[in-house]
């Protein structure tokens, strides 16, 4: 039972690092996709300033740009952050998730190896009375 327990939890931990990894891809593309609006929220925004910046002095479009790579950086940071919040959060409800399944199965292992070892020993009283009373 020992053997069986320790291979259905690998066969668990195995099927949960593919659901992790599925999980990471998707996140992946999800990220790319984000970072392709932001691309080109950022290509929209930088013609815009380009166009305003031609009609105003040099230094005043070198700080605007500046003002602006900065709040798209802080996004772009901020963003990835919450994505790796969230797939840690994730990964960790997935764990407990599986921990109490596991924890489940266990108890309902350790149920039934009792109810059978229960029947066993009554079987063999049984047996001793039946032999007893032959004797």
């Amino acid at each position: 039972h020992e053997r069986e327990h320790d291979r259905e939890i690998s066969e668990l931990a195995a099927k949960h690092a593919e659901e992790m990894g599925k999980l990471r891809a998707e996140l992946k593309e999800e990220q790319r996709h984000l970072l392709d609006e932001l691309r080109q929220q950022m290509a929209a925004t930088h013609r815009a300033e380009h166009e305003q910046a031609q009609l105003q002095s040099q230094t005043q479009h070198s700080l605007e740009l500046e003002a602006l790579r900065l709040t798209l950086n802080n996004m772009h940071t901020s963003q990835l952050e919450l994505t790796q919040t969230n797939l840690r959060k994730e990964k960790e409800t997935a764990l407990m998730e599986l921990r109490g399944m596991l924890n489940d199965k266990r108890a309902q292992e350790v149920a039934i190896l009792q109810s059978r070892h229960q029947l066993e020993c009554e079987k063999i009283q049984e047996q001793c009375l039946k032999e007893k009373e032959d004797l």
